[in-house]
Parts: structure tokens; C-alpha cells; sequence
């Protein structure tokens, strides 16, 4: 019997699946197709969703879209692209906004206009913006649902064509009113709840069976979340002895991670697996690269070689036996895996070699249609503990994307005049958020390294500001205590600027270094920087664990800096972030006690010139700096 469905047409937005995703956490069965697709996928729908996408409507090379889709007699929701598609098409006008928006925003509901969309919710929202263009002009049988400060059509709808559409992100938790206006589309849509966990667990094992036909398979083991539920859904589905998982020592663990990961493993009855050191082959193979793109590529290249390695001191029949990987929905779509979609970095577990065993059906992948949070309530129904289930994410390239690199050839007079451009930017911001003690010792300044973010769905190279407030005689310096203040500024700050897209604030700077005396240094991923970011990271993740916030966070990560007074010192940035779907995240603001605690300790280190907090949101930052 066929099964009712809500369709979600897919623009390229990072967050198109994560529409889906959450139709599917309230219950209702939801599947994903191209906006160019036929009519005849429509078939048992109830209703369409059109996602946000990277690009602009009135452009020229946009997604490919069937018009026809819209004189089906359904229910569409559009949301951010697809709100402003739905205006274009119905002879509404759209263009750039005078002011984009990023981050959060107010939405205030019209209460001269009775929405299905907005039933049981309160005339004003906090809801998740991240778009330069705006409807300008709204269509003819439109009305103007709700606006937002800087932007005035900010929710339309057209009752007697069943059309509604928004501006803003309902997918993510940072629109706290998006379940609920979801619900209520459901609702409008006639829709029944039809989906849940059981039939997700299901639908998982039976895919494994099918796909591995008879063969055996072969995991990589990080030891993070998600290749440790990849693992245990295997052993499940086709039983320990078909499965053979491989922890890979790259160089890259945090301090005593492998041994941790192998303890945990067994600690749980898991024997079917081996730990293979192969440390010096992956230095080897990033050795002398500093760009981040190439690094993660040689990482993923580097997992082959040593698969197959391993694969011939096994004496493993190769045609009969599989690659599993833990690859998630986003890590494909961060790669650009879908036809619409932007790359915004390159995932170890997407480069050509991997593609090539994808293209002989040789990979398997469980859990490649899941988020973090789908997976780990997985984990849980599996009868994981929370210490294999709970852990922070930890990628398979693991710290080597913590360590910025540096040649010390190839800044440019561009660069030059960019950071310079940066400057004038950050200065030009109004920051009135603080009190006048924090206002009269604030001072401005451009980290000169680059990060990578993401920005309206595009990938960006830029710098990160730098807030510096008062400091005492050790070297420490005032972080404010309210975290409101602190993300206003933040994202003024991203919000306004071409040539920014981070806010770090000083925490720490050694007394006996200057600021004059921080420059750009050579540095390359290594073992001696390895083992300095292993020494901080372990400090950080310790005294989190030892006060209870490292299960009050979603991740942290360290960044080692090559930003310092000589070559063998670095500058490290703190990121701790909070998310539910790796998709969007806010920075977390760690208790003031514990934060200072951690401080005291990375100051003790010797290598140490400079510790930064990193304020920024995702949007417009990514979780990691490459």
C-alpha cells in the first residue's frame, strides 16, 4: 500500500533534507525531489515544500523547475528561495533586500490576517534568517502574513490557491515556532502521522541486507557517533561475523583517543574489530599542504591506501567484501552531493576514490539519509550507552582540520588590502550592546587567517574580527557576561561585512608577548603541532567533562592558529557550539568558573601566545575554521 507523503522539492538549499527530516520527527512520512521532476512523483502527496537554495531568482542559471507543479490542487509552502519563487511566479516582484538578514530575527505577526500556518502561535517569533534578497512587490490574491524589521514580506499567503511562504528558516530549532507551523501545514494538508522510529530502524536493516547481498563489510571506526551506530546497525543486521570494523591511529586522535575508542568497544561486546597504526603514513601524505581542501582530500585518499592495505594483510576476498562508511545527509550535502547544491568543504568520505567504489556499488552507507540527532535516538534504540552514543562528533580526518596552515609565501598585496578592507568594516559597525566600562576599553582588530563559512549557501574564505576588552597583569581578559550582548554583536558585526565572517573575542594573551609581536608564522600540520592541540584540547575537554558541560554542548572544538610570536608557539581558538542537526548552531557560552578554570591550565603551556573564543553562529560560520 502505497504511503502518504509530504514532497519536499530540493533547490540546493543545505537545509532541504533537513525540511524533510523533521516532517519525519513529527510523524509524517516525507521524501525529497528535484523541483524539475514530474508530475507523477506527486502521486499520494498531500502537500509540497519548496527549500531555500543558494540561488537567486531573477538569475539566470537557476534549478530547473516544473511550473506545472503549480496547478496541482495541493497545499505548497515555500520557504526563503521558495518564498520568493512562489512570488516571482505568481507576478510578484523580488530582488536584493536593502538589508539581508542573518541569524535571528523578530517576526511580528499582521492581526488583521487569520493564517492556517500560524494557528496556536504568538504574534511575535524569534526565527532563523539567512538571505540577501527579498520579495520587493507581493503577488496579486497575496496578503502579508507577517514582517520582520528589515523585511516587510517577510510571510505571504494565498488562501484560495492553498499557497503559503516565508522567508524565514522554520527547519531549524533556532525558529523555535517551526515545528508547530509545520504541524499545522500538516494539518492543513489533510496529512496523517504515518512515520516513526520503529519503522526508521526497519527500513535501516532491511536496506543493509539488500545491500550487502550475501558480502561481508568493512567499516572505518573514528570511534566518533556516527561510525559507532554504523557499526552496531551492521552487527544487527548481518551479524558479527560478516562485519570487520577498523580503527585507523591516523595521527590525527586526541590525546589517548585510540586506546579510549578500543576500551569503549569492548566494554560494550563488540570483538569484531582491529585498531591499525597508521600515523606516519597520514603525516606523510599531508606533509608540506596548507590548503584545506587538498589536506581533507589527501586524509580521504590516504583511508583507501591504508584500506586496502589492510585488506591484503587480512587476506580479505575483496569481492566479497564491502566498505561501510558513517556518512551522514550532511556531510553529502556540505560536499555538493545533491544536483543543486554548493560545496562548501570537501568531506573525507566524498573524495574521488570513494566516489569511484560508490560508482561500483562497493560502498555502503546506513545512515546517509540521517541527521546527528535521527542517529543518535537510533544508537539509543539499538541499546547503546551514552558514552559510545553521547560523545561529541569527531570527524575521520579528526584534528588535522583543527591545524590552520601557513606556507609563508602565499599571503598577496590582495590580502593586504582585504584585511585592510576588513578593518574599515569592523570599525564602521555600531557595537552599543555593552555597558560603557566594557565600551572604552574595547578594541577592534583583524585576525589575518582565513576561515571558511557559509553565508546564504555559499561557501566563504574570510577573517575573523577580534574583540579585545580590558585584561589584568597575567594576561587574562574580560569576556562579558551576557551572552545576548556578546551574539548581537556577533552578528552585527557578520552581518554587515564582505570581508568578515567570524567574531573571536580575546581571552587570553601571554604577558610577555606583545601585540605587535603576533604575526603570521610558517606552519604546517605536523607532529609537534599535533601534540601542542592535543595538550590544549585534552585541558578543555577534561574540565568540561569534570564540571558536567561536556554533556551540555553538542561539540567542541580547538583550532591551533599559526599566529604567534615565533615558530614553535600558536594562537588557540575555544569553539564550543550547540546544535541539533549539525546544520545550524549557536555558539555555546560555557559557565564563567569553568572557563576560567580551563584558561589557568592552557596558560601553564609554554607554546601558548593567545587564546580566543569563537562568538559566531552557523550561519555565518561553519563549526570548524577549515
Amino acid at each position: 500500500m502505497a504511503r502518504s507523503k509530504i514532497v519536499v522539492l530540493d533547490f540546493g538549499s543545505q537545509y532541504a533534507h533537513l525540511i524533510a527530516k523533521r516532517f519525519r520527527m513529527l510523524g509524517f512520512y516525507s521524501e525529497i525531489a528535484l523541483p524539475s521532476t514530474d508530475l507523477s512523483v506527486f502521486e499520494n502527496a498531500k502537500g509540497i515544500v519548496f527549500s531555500g537554495g543558494p540561488s537567486s531568482v531573477y538569475e539566470e542559471n537557476i534549478p530547473d523547475f516544473n511550473e506545472e507543479i503549480l496547478s496541482l490542487d495541493l497545499p505548497i509552502l515555500g520557504l526563503c528561495y521558495g518564498h520568493q519563487l512562489i512570488s516571482k511566479c505568481y507576478g510578484g516582484k523580488v530582488g536584493k533586500a536593502k538589508v539581508g538578514e542573518f541569524g535571528f530575527a523578530e517576526l511580528n505577526l499582521n492581526p488583521a490576517v487569520n493564517s492556517p500556518l500560524f494557528e496556536g502561535i504568538e504574534a511575535k517569533q524569534q526565527v532563523w534568517m539567512s538571505h540577501q534578497d527579498g520579495v520587493l512587490e507581493i503577488p496579486e490574491g497575496f496578503e502579508i502574513v507577517g514582517s520582520t524589521k528589515d523585511c516587510p514580506a517577510a510571510a505571504l499567503q494565498n488562501l484560495s490557491k492553498k499557497r503559503f511562504s516565508l522567508q524565514c528558516h522554520c527547519e531549524v530549532k533556532d525558529t523555535p515556532c517551526g515545528n508547530q507551523i509545520f504541524e499545522n501545514f500538516a494539518k492543513y494538508c489533510k496529512m496523517e502521522k504515518n512515520w516513526d522510529q520503529d519503522t526508521v530502524l526497519n527500513v535501516i536493516l532491511e536496506g543493509i541486507k539488500k545491500d550487502a547481498d550475501g558480502r561481508n563489510v568493512l567499516l572505518f571506526l573514528s570511534g566518533g557517533v556516527d561510525s559507532t551506530i554504523t557499526f552496531a546497525l551492521l552487527n544487527k543486521a548481518l551479524g558479527q561475523d560478516r562485519v570487520l570494523g577498523l580503527h585507523i591511529d591516523n595521527g590525527f586522535m586526541r590525546k589517548n583517543e585510540s586506546a579510549n575508542v578500543a576500551a569503549a568497544y569492548k566494554k560494550f561486546g563488540f570483538n569484531n574489530f582491529i585498531v591499525e597504526d597508521a600515523s606516519e603514513s597520514f603525516l606523510k601524505a599531508i606533509s608540506g599542504l596548507t590548503d584545506p581542501q587538498k589536506k581533507r582530500m589527501a586524509v580521504g585518499e590516504n583511508f583507501i591506501t591504508v584500506r586496502n592495505e589492510v585488506v591484503a594483510k587480512q587476506h580479505l576476498d575483496e569481492n566479497q567484501w564491502l566498505l561501510a562508511q558513517g556518512t551522514l545527509y550532511p556531510d553529502i550535502i556540505e560536499s555538493g552531493g545533491t544536483k543543486n547544491s554548493k560545496t562548501i568543504k570537501t568531506h573525507h568520505n566524498r573524495v574521488a576514490g570513494i566516489q569511484e567504489l560508490i560508482a561500483k556499488g562497493l560502498i555502503i552507507e546506513p545512515i546517509r539519509d540521517l541527521y546527528k540527532d535521527e542517529v543518535r535516538a537510533i544508537g539509543k534504540k539499538l541499546g547503546l550507552s551514552d558514552e559510545l552514543v553521547m560523545r561529541h562528533p569527531f570527524p575521520g580526518p579528526g584534528l588535522s582540520i583543527n591545524v590552520l596552515c601557513n606556507d609563508g609565501k602565499s599571503w598577496t598585496s590582495k590580502d593586504d588590502e582585504e584585511l585592510e578592507a576588513a578593518q574599515k568594516e569592523l570599525e564602521s559597525v555600531k557595537l552599543d550592546q555593552f555597558c560603557e566600562n566594557c565600551t572604552k576599553d574595547l578594541k577592534r582588530s583583524v585576525l589575518p587567517v582565513r576561515s571558511v563559512g557559509v553565508q546564504g549557501d555559499f561557501r566563504t574564505y574570510r577573517f575573523p574580527a577580534l574583540l579585545t576588552f580590558s585584561n589584568d597583569e597575567k594576561g587574562f581578559y574580560h569576556l562579558p557576561k551576557i551572552r545576548e550582548k556578546v551574539e548581537a554583536a556577533s552578528s552585527s558585526i557578520t552581518n554587515s561585512a564582505k570581508y568578515l565572517n567570524r567574531t573571536v573575542i580575546k581571552l587570553y594573551q601571554n604577558p610577555k608577548v606583545k601585540d605587535e609581536d603576533l604575526k603570521l608564522q610558517e606552519g604546517y600540520c605536523d607532529k609537534n603541532r599535533l601534540d601542542q592541540l592535543r595538550e590544549v584540547d585534552n585541558i578543555v575537554l577534561t574540565e568540561l567533562h569534570k564540571s558536567g558541560w561536556y554533556n551540555q554542548i553538542f561539540q567542541h572544538l580547538t583550532i591551533d592558529l599559526p599566529y604567534a610570536s615565533r615558530k614553535d608557539h600558536a594562537s588557540f581558538v575555544l569553539r564550543p557550539v550547540c546544535s541539533e542537526d549539525v546544520m545550524t548552531a549557536r555558539f555555546a557560552w560555557i559557565d564563567q568558573e569553568v572557563m576560567t578554570s580551563i584558561l589557568e591550565k592552557i596558560a601553564e603551556l609554554d607554546f601558548v601566545d593567545a587564546v580566543y573564543f569563537d562568538a559566531t553562529n552557523k550561519p555565518p560560520a561553519t563549526f570548524g575554521w577549515e
